[in-house]
């Protein structure tokens, strides 16, 4: 069992900082800036050269929320600022359909190529917003960042109002919705406000609780009917342990927000629980990507890879729940997945993190960015893990 000396939780502070300003961002910037049609390229191969120069709308408004937050919370670095502005202005200008929703995928100098049914590209547009009014001062950036959250509070909760993916036949629902809504809503909350975002936070919670997260067979469900019951069919018993563990350290972030109440801290924790024992893959390390509730195959054949992100979320969650509870089975967690993590995806030479590997650890492609990854997962983990720490140490 590890032990978390306060000389440990220097150490990983100090490492994270390091990792995210001398090694994470100097990968991307500022050379994915893109100065001749705005945006960023971020579509790069292991040593940073690009492999295409199309844009995805959520890396797009990721990244400007992360150089947003850095000026916000890091350092009021000019460029940090003139670069979220570059995403910003991309997004304004190029993103949004006629119809006042957004994009997937663009080409590099903003024409649409895609355009999928729900509304993910919008939220990240949200949180970039959000974040860019912080840092700018600007308030009508603020005014489009609430507006725009509005939105998705109309598509999250009113029936119809979006293009539907399946039939009637099979009704269900996804954590992803009450999950991301969450943490665009603390966003929003955390940096230029929002009177609306408290009771959505605690409805959301209250939703995941009551209908994905099952006690009885410790588990959290990536789908479930309408009702919250299980859907015994392939697609309703796949679960995404990454995925519920990232919704965990947004309700522990929330139990933060909200004087350490002991109720979230429970319900994050069991989480994590659960799905730690689901995912994490006691041969060769590593959280892996989908698993069957009941134990039967799972239909993709990604099933046992192990993905960048679902690592990143697992750091957080383990290190917070330690610091929220002094339990140290989950300091024991947490340099488990650390070590695992930086030993594998860490590429030493170039900096930064191969995306997919194997489930033995071996490396399956040198992608480090493509339509799902750029600099988000990684540089939040370390710029959350650094930040918490350093609260904590005061």
């Amino acid at each position: 069992m590890t032990l978390m000396t306060t000389s440990t939780l220097n150490y990983y502070k100090d490492f994270y900082k390091k990792q995210l300003l001398n090694d994470t961002i100097p990968f991307w910037f500022p050379r994915s800036i893109d100065e001749e049609y705005g945006g960023y390229l971020l579509m790069r191969d292991a040593d940073g050269s690009l492999i295409d120069d199309d844009k995805a709308v959520w890396i797009q408004g990721r990244a400007a929320w992360l150089l947003a937050t850095l000026y916000n919370t890091v350092e009021q670095k000019p460029e940090w600022l003139e670069g979220a502005k570059k995403g910003v202005d991309f997004l304004r200008q190029h993103c949004f359909d006629t119809d006042g929703r957004m994009f997937f995928h663009m080409t590099r100098n903003g024409k649409p190529i895609r355009k999928r049914r729900y509304f993910f590209s919008e939220t990240f547009a949200v949180i970039a917003l959000a974040a860019y009014a912080k840092a700018s001062g600007d308030e009508e950036t603020a005014k489009e960042a609430r507006r725009l959250f509005g939105k998705c509070l109309e598509y999250s909760s009113m029936p119809g109002l979006l293009p539907g993916k399946f039939t009637d036949t099979r009704p269900a629902k996804g954590i992803g919705v009450p999950m991301i809504l969450m943490n665009t809503a603390q966003q929003l909350r955390e940096t230029i406000g929002d009177g609306r975002c408290d009771e959505w936070i605690s409805k959301w919670i209250a939703e995941i609780e009551r209908d994905f997260v099952k006690d009885n067979i410790r588990c959290v469900m990536e789908q479930v009917a309408p009702n919250g019951s299980i859907i015994d069919h392939i697609d309703g018993r796949t679960l995404n342990p990454g995925h519920a563990i990232e919704g965990a350290w947004f309700i522990l972030h929330e139990a933060r927000c909200r004087n350490n109440d002991p109720h979230l801290i429970d319900l994050g924790c069991r989480m994590l629980d659960y799905m730690w024992e689901r995912g994490w893959d006691k041969e060769h390390g590593g959280i892996l990507y989908f698993r069957d509730v009941y134990g039967r195959p799972v239909q993709e054949y990604w099933h046992d890879m192990k993905f960048w992100w679902p690592q990143n979320e697992t750091i957080i969650a383990t290190l917070l729940a330690y610091l929220m509870t002094g339990n140290e089975k989950y300091a024991d967690w947490h340099q488990q997945i650390h070590d695992y993590a930086y030993s594998h995806f860490h590429d030493k030479e170039n900096g930064e993190w191969f995306g997919y590997l194997h489930r033995n650890g071996s490396l399956s492609t040198t992608t480090k960015g493509n339509l799902f990854k750029g600099p988000f997962h990684l540089p939040r983990q370390e710029w959350y893990c650094w930040q918490a720490l350093e609260a904590f140490l005061k």
